[in-house]
């Protein structure tokens, strides 16, 4: 059995989709690690096809020579036949040099011609998708990946029994999971005053409301609790993302902006309506076959940055509430 070093992304979402290239591994036999901040292991443990989540311990962006030294000195014992490097940059690629292991493969990035012996030239036109890019790594140059490969996490009972007791939940109505942040930046941020109508309606069909995100998504959430009437529980900077997952994992649908949440409940195969403004679904969509995506047409989009660059925003505020309310009319209960 071949032992291969994955090093992870640092996004939740390219985490999420990273799993596309973990099947495709295990399939061939291999025994799969993966190195990965530490944020990222609640997303490793419910991924089956990974034998060991290894930390990380640097921060994004810091060069730390050598704690990368170090570590690639501890990863030297376990003798892996290969590294695959997720990430483009040229520190990513340092601990699979520094730790002797013999084939490192990565798309050809920041300088990094020493670093790897097996550097992919990426053809943007070939590999739209970002899970078509993970998996081509995973096989030779000349050999195509595999097409119907998708995320899916596996949420335990005893996890999700627990997190139940934790939040003292005992609804038995549908629920509604609104996820409107968006780490990247303001620009991939649908109106909390849609977000707000869109959980109205699905109150006065019975829906419960739950909001999902991090501490930074807080004051975002309660608007729209208030503009709920208090009618919507906001979880948002209260949960780890363990516990996200797995309450996640109870909901009947999902409203989010493309984020990493939006690929976690797609993971989880969960109904989801998820709103595009200046990213691309043709990119990086929900993977999941009830997942729906909405977006306009304009001519600036997309655009790919954090925040608009013509200050109109147009894109995300002229995204009206109904269109979204369409998206969920199929939706089962």
């Amino acid at each position: 059995m071949s032992k291969i070093l994955v090093v992870g992304p640092a996004w939740v979402g390219d985490m999420v989709m990273a799993q596309c290239l973990f099947k495709v591994l295990k399939k061939r036999g291999a025994e799969i690690d993966v190195l990965a901040p530490q944020w990222s292991l609640p997303l490793l443990e419910r991924m089956p096809e990974v034998t060991a989540a290894i930390t990380l311990p640097i921060g994004h962006g810091e060069l730390a020579l050598g704690k990368r030294y170090q570590l690639a000195q501890k990863l030297r014992q376990k003798n892996y036949s290969e590294a695959i490097v997720l990430p483009n940059s040229f520190k990513s690629a340092l601990i699979p040099f520094l730790a002797g292991i013999p084939k490192r493969t990565g798309w050809r990035g920041e300088m990094r011609y020493v670093l790897l012996n097996d550097l992919r030239v990426l053809d943007k036109q070939k590999y739209s998708l970002m899970i078509e890019r993970f998996m081509a790594l995973g096989f030779p140059k000349n050999e195509e990946p595999p097409t119907n490969i998708f995320p899916q996490l596996m949420v335990k009972e005893e996890n999700i029994e627990k997190v139940k007791a934790k939040f003292e939940i005992k609804t038995t109505r549908p629920i509604l999971a609104l996820c409107p942040g968006a780490e990247f930046g303001p620009a991939k941020r649908w109106p909390e005053q849609y977000y707000a109508e869109v959980a109205l309606q699905k109150i006065r069909e019975g829906f419960e409301i739950w909001i999902f995100g991090s501490t930074n998504d807080a004051p975002i959430a309660e608007t729209i609790t208030q503009l709920t009437h208090h009618r919507a529980v906001n979880f948002c900077g209260k949960t780890s993302l363990a516990e996200a997952i797995d309450l996640l994992s109870l909901v009947s649908g999902v409203v989010t902006n493309d984020s990493g949440l939006m690929h976690i409940a797609a993971a989880l195969q969960k109904q989801l309506v998820a709103v595009y403004g200046p990213t691309s679904a043709g990119f990086t969509p929900p993977l999941y076959a009830g997942a729906k995506t909405v977006s306009l047409t304009l001519s600036c989009q997309p655009c790919f940055e954090r925040e608009c660059p013509l200050k109109h925003h147009r894109c995300m505020q002229e995204l009206a509430p109904e269109l979204v309310l369409n998206s969920m009319s199929e939706w089962k209960d």
